[in-house]
């Protein structure tokens, strides 16, 4: 029996997606009995739907694009947090939890787990936030919240502070049912060579049991 742990949002056709932006719809354009042997579906959709990886390009005109990105720092051992008692993800919140060298962090917030409704607001993750993840290691942070910076957001604080650091963002992850602790991750995006951004497949697996206290090693 398997024990990886799906942390991705279903996709489908009552997916959330970001105000005015194009949303998730499939639909079988081609049937069996229409073909004579196959149904063949049709998908459209922006790249910032679901559980998604954002790159540079999203926020900078002359960022790196998903092809470029290193596919390494999405695989992986990865560990879970959870600061859903702080307004935002910041160094405070961070020391709290984890203190310890780490490559990749999954952090819990307060915002629940809900991919049918868009949130009016999330919890951002602040410029000493990004310094601090950098200062323990930290290439790639995964969030269950559709950005890493609030949602009327024009500065971009949280993308252009974890870029500044050489984090990679991973975003709408699924933790409501998930321990903190030690997981093996991979959420491989697309190689979709001129794009900003990437639906992925987020699984994890525990390590060590996974539900140990997220400081220990």
């Amino acid at each position: 029996m398997s024990c990886w742990i799906d942390i991705s949002q279903p996709v489908n056709n009552q997916l959330a997606h970001w105000p005015g932006d194009q949303p998730f719809h499939y639909h079988t354009a081609l049937t069996k009995e229409m073909t004579g042997s196959v149904n063949i579906g049709r998908i459209t959709t922006s790249a910032h739907v679901g559980t998604h990886t954002d790159a540079p390009y999203h926020f900078l005109d002359d960022g790196k694009k998903i092809l470029d990105l290193e596919v390494d720092r999405y695989i992986g051992p990865c560990k879970v947090i959870d600061i859903g008692s702080f307004a935002a993800i910041n160094e405070e919140a961070l020391k709290s939890k984890i203190t310890q060298p780490t490559e990749r962090l999954l952090i819990r917030t307060s915002l629940p787990n809900n991919p049918e409704r868009f949130p009016d607001d999330v919890p951002p993750i602040t410029a000493d936030g990004a310094a601090y993840m950098r200062s323990i290691g930290v290439h790639l942070v995964g969030v269950d919240t559709p950005s890493v910076d609030p949602v009327s957001s024009k500065d971009m604080i949280g993308h252009h502070s974890l870029f500044a650091n050489d984090i990679y963002i991973l975003e709408n992850v699924m933790l409501d049912h998930v321990d903190e602790g030690d997981y093996e991750l991979i959420a491989l995006p697309l190689p979709l060579q001129d794009a900003d951004g990437s639906l992925v497949r987020a699984v994890i697996k525990p390590i060590n049991g996974g539900n140990r206290d997220a400081e220990s090693t």
